[in-house]
């Protein structure tokens, strides 16, 4: 089992709408496929995945320093996927993340 597929979970405010939804996102390595990618969510999460969409984000350019020097931040791929009605993620779970902060 190679654990150098799924990098991170992808957390934004689109990301938590989505995972309502049964749709969770996940920095991949740039080399996987997504027969890989499916297979390493089933395997690490225990959940039956229906689809999987993946797509790569372009790096943005940021400028830092006194002299403004213009840096290409990296690029990387991103893979949406979808699971069955029902299964989720918990890594994804907001309602238990905002009940702790209160």
């Amino acid at each position: 089992m190679n654990r150098d597929i799924i990098i991170a979970p992808l957390i934004s405010e689109k990301s938590m709408n989505n995972a309502g939804l049964g749709k969770f996102t996940f920095k991949v390595s740039k080399k996987a496929d997504k027969k890989q990618i499916k297979k390493e969510i089933e395997e690490r999460f225990k959940v039956d995945v229906l689809s999987v969409a993946t797509t790569i984000i372009k790096g943005k350019k940021r400028r830092f320093g006194a002299k403004r020097i213009e840096v290409a931040l990296p690029s990387f791929k991103k893979a949406i996927v979808k699971l069955k009605p029902g299964q989720k993620i918990d890594l994804f779970d907001a309602s238990q993340d905002q009940s702790q902060t209160r």
